[in-house]
């Protein structure tokens, strides 16, 4: 590529001129009154452009805090053709706990989150209960999460977390099929998967 040649940048991308307050992310959509469902950590975007080929009645966010995967993922969907999808440069933590809006999602994925397996680093986690609030006061009526790790240790954390909070009800855990397996975790196929989903029930 030529140095002064600048790359396109994606159309897909979410750029909220106040990011300090809950932002309306289905007014982005051609369709926004479809409902919206949120990718956290989204990485190249393998499972969005799959999940959303699948799904067209339905809006996909994903949100990834890292420049080049986030600009791969928009790059993906963009030539797939997905218009039902939007990627949004953001920490999922803050993304969820404050720029969302209440009874807003449908349903969340979380796939192989960062487990900071050191114990001085567990403060950096993404679920802890504080987080739980955030989930139950965004996700709608029935709404669901779902969540796979290879780091079964974190899995455990997790699992336990969920079970314990009585806003949320166990259901059957959600398996993608092999067009929708992210890109980490056609890396750890050969490691066991922790995988569980949960419902809003409150």
């Amino acid at each position: 590529m030529h140095p002064m040649t600048k790359k396109k940048k994606t159309t897909l991308r979410v750029m909220p001129e106040n990011w300090l307050d809950p932002y309306d992310f289905k007014s982005e959509f051609l369709h926004p009154e479809q409902p919206l469902e949120v990718d956290i950590g989204s990485g190249k975007g393998r499972f969005l452009v799959a999940r959303s080929g699948k799904f067209p009645e339905t809006n996909f966010l994903g949100i990834e805090r890292q420049k080049l995967r986030i600009n791969s993922s928009g790059r993906r969907c963009e030539r797939a053709g997905r218009e039902n999808v939007r990627v949004f440069r953001m920490e999922g933590y803050y993304a969820i706990s404050k720029m969302m809006p209440a009874e807003y999602v449908a349903n969340y994925y979380f796939f192989f989150p960062d487990p900071w397996p050191k114990a001085r680093h567990n403060d950096y986690r993404l679920f802890n209960p504080a987080f739980m609030g955030a989930l139950f006061q965004t996700l709608e009526k029935e709404g669901c999460l779902h969540v796979a790790t290879d780091h079964l240790p974190y899995f455990d954390d997790i699992y336990a977390l969920l079970q314990k909070d009585e806003r949320f009800e166990e259901i059957e855990a959600f398996e993608p099929d092999d067009e929708e397996r992210t890109d980490f975790e056609l890396i750890f196929l050969h490691k066991q998967i922790g995988r569980c989903s949960f419902r809003k029930v409150v």
